[in-house]
């Protein structure tokens, strides 16, 4: 268990509670310096790269607290005491429901996350995001689930490095469907969505692409999409150079 800090939310097995029939799940990993978005380095500090990666993530849950009806959970790894921004985090993740995650390869984590979702909300439909699309807005992500609530079995939002960056699923037990999906590639969003196409009854959609925050290119680009939030002033803080890179 994560040692207790300032505002510091308490991992905790999720409780039933069957009056919630949308959840909006976020995989996210603490904003611990030197240990998440990495690939910003050497262009950004590793203390900069966690305070965008903070950014980015706060942005999401901004987007995910704000979905009318809908319960947010967070599969979290790391200790958010430790993390940068700690305190505004700290704030954010005690609005959400927070589990950790569980699993060797992430997809075994993407699906425990998933279980843990359906063990705590019977019968809610979910969507997934993680904390690399700051982007992301309330619109998207209430679309995802109202798509699997009435018309479809699962929606993917595949992203434009080849992964993606969504899930939707009318029953999020099924999110293990992809377990064995091989990530970090160039096809994992197509095998994904084959694999769902392959397992599920029901109709697979497709959710709008979009671009992931990986390098300082992406982070720069996606900044200017929405050059008012969190995100983009970090971006702003930690790659301060025009363009964000050296040209």
């Amino acid at each position: 268990m994560p040692r207790p800090g300032a505002n510091a939310p308490t991992m905790r097995t999720p409780v039933p509670v069957t009056t919630v029939d949308r959840v909006v799940l976020v995989l996210a990993k603490a904003p611990v310096a030197g240990r998440v978005k990495t690939r910003l380095t050497p262009a950004a500090t590793p203390a900069g790269a966690a305070e965008v990666a903070a950014a980015a993530l706060l942005d999401t849950l901004d987007a995910a607290l704000a979905v009318p009806g809908a319960r947010v959970v967070v599969a979290l790894e790391g200790d958010p005491a430790d993390a940068a921004c700690r305190d505004e985090l700290g704030d954010a993740l005690a609005r959400t429901l927070v589990v950790r995650q569980r699993g060797d390869s992430l997809g075994e984590r993407i699906a425990a996350a998933h279980a843990d979702v359906a063990d705590a909300f019977p019968g809610a439909v979910s969507v997934q995001i993680g904390m690399d699309t700051p982007q992301v807005d309330t619109a998207l992500l209430a679309d995802a689930l109202d798509l699997v609530a009435t018309d479809a079995g699962a929606a993917l939002g595949l992203a434009l490095d080849g992964g993606w960056w969504a899930l939707a699923l009318d029953d999020p037990r099924r999110a293990s469907l992809i377990t064995e999906v091989p990530t970090s590639r160039d096809d994992t969003g197509r095998r994904t969505l084959h694999a769902l196409r392959a397992g599920h009854p029901g109709l697979v959609l497709e959710l709008p692409p979009l671009s992931d925050v990986d390098t300082p290119d992406d982070a720069v680009a996606v900044a200017d999409l929405v050059p008012t939030g969190r995100f983009a002033r970090a971006v702003a803080d930690a790659l301060p150079l025009p363009g964000g890179l050296p040209r």
